[in-house]
């Protein structure tokens, strides 16, 4: 198992203890930047064509909202977890910090469950990709976002090879940072789509 550089400055965080990380940690936020935009560009589009919903059902005749709830309590609790992993992290409990991550990765995996469930029912209502407009925006905006996590979940993994297989240093510490970002980035995301989407759904 890999040690902390002895002449680091035992208040910093052990990801920002090397130029590379601070560089890289730095580019991580541009780059959220960048998702930012891509997902605000899905949610201008979804609120455009809400009212195309000729010829298919409508969001409030389909949506279960009880479903929708239980999948965001899962996510942002795997919010919490990721938080928790980044906790022991930083004490250099590497176990510990595995097991918060793996319940991290359970929770994105229960939730990506009931998604793809949520879109086989969904499709088994008449509420398809191609039924309307309306349906296609949706499922562009909460594919994404099913698609980024599924990205973070594989990240993670890889992530966690490679702490074992390195032990905890400046640059495996910078990547598990760097994705806990991403995760909660993606928990963020999420409320909105819960908000905009599912709620305002409701009420259509």
């Amino acid at each position: 198992m890999a040690h902390v550089n002895n002449n680091a400055s035992t208040s910093t965080p052990l990801e920002y203890q090397s130029a590379t990380g601070r560089l890289n940690i730095f580019g991580f936020w541009i780059f959220l930047g960048a998702e930012v935009a891509l997902f605000a560009t899905l949610f201008a589009a979804y609120f455009a064509l809400q009212n195309g919903t000729v010829g298919g059902p409508l969001p409030s005749e389909v949506f279960d909202l009880n479903n929708t709830i239980l999948m965001t309590l899962i996510l942002l609790t795997s919010s919490f977890t990721s938080g928790l992993a980044i906790n022991e992290m930083r004490r250099n409990n590497v176990r510990s910090m595995i097991v918060w991550l793996i319940i991290t990765l359970l929770l994105g995996l229960g939730f990506l469950y009931m998604e793809i469930s949520e879109f086989v029912l969904l499709v088994h209502e008449g509420a398809a990709l191609g039924t309307n407009a309306y349906w296609s925006s949706f499922y562009l905006l909460t594919g994404t976002h099913g698609l980024h996590v599924s990205l973070g979940i594989g990240w993670i993994i890889l992530i966690i090879m490679q702490v074992l297989k390195r032990g905890l240093t400046p640059d495996t510490a910078k990547k598990i940072f760097v994705s806990s970002l991403y995760w909660h980035f993606l928990d963020f995301v999420w409320i909105f789509v819960f908000t905009g989407v599912y709620l305002l759904g409701m009420v259509s």
